[in-house]
C-alpha cells in the first residue's frame, strides 16, 4: 500500500491559486519542496505515494511524489508531479510541516468518479467543499 504525506498550501487563498503556482513554478524547471529531514518512511513513499494539499482546512488535491533528492544548505528536496489531481474535499486540521497518511485514510480522486465534479473550474470546487456540499 502506498503512504502519503499532507502539507498545508502555505500563502495558497484557493484551490486556484494553489494549481497556477504550480504551473508557474513548472515553467522554470523540476518542482519540488524543501523540507528539513528526509520521512523516515521515504522508501514507503517514493514513485508510489502522494502529497496531498491542505487548503482552507480541507485536503484539496495531490501532487504525486516523484522522487526525493539533496536541496541547498543540506536540505531535502521532495520532487513533484506539477500538475495536481483534485480530489474529493475532506477536512484536515492545518500543521506545520507534513504528516504521513496512509492509503485507506487518502481522499479518492475527483477524475475517478462518475459524478462530473473534476470538470467544474477549480475556484467552484473549493467553494462547494467549503460549504460541505462535495
Amino acid at each position: 500500500m502506498a503512504l502519503h504525506i499532507t502539507k498545508v498550501a502555505f500563502g495558497a487563498a484557493s484551490l486556484d491559486h494553489l494549481v497556477e503556482r504550480l504551473r508557474q513554478r513548472a515553467e522554470a524547471g523540476p518542482v519540488f519542496l524543501t523540507t528539513r529531514y528526509l520521512p523516515k518512511r521515504h522508501e514507503e513513499i517514493a514513485g508510489q505515494g502522494s502529497l496531498y494539499w491542505i487548503v482552507k482546512h480541507q485536503l484539496v488535491a495531490r501532487s504525486p511524489i516523484l522522487g526525493f533528492g539533496e536541496a541547498e544548505g543540506g536540505r531535502v528536496a521532495i520532487h513533484i508531479d506539477p500538475v495536481p489531481v483534485l480530489v474529493e474535499a475532506r477536512p484536515k486540521r492545518a500543521h506545520q510541516g507534513w504528516r504521513y497518511l496512509e492509503a485507506n485514510d487518502a481522499p479518492a480522486d475527483l477524475a475517478g468518479g462518475t459524478s462530473g465534479v473534476a470538470e467544474l473550474p477549480p475556484a467552484l470546487i473549493g467553494k462547494l467543499a467549503e460549504l460541505a456540499l462535495i
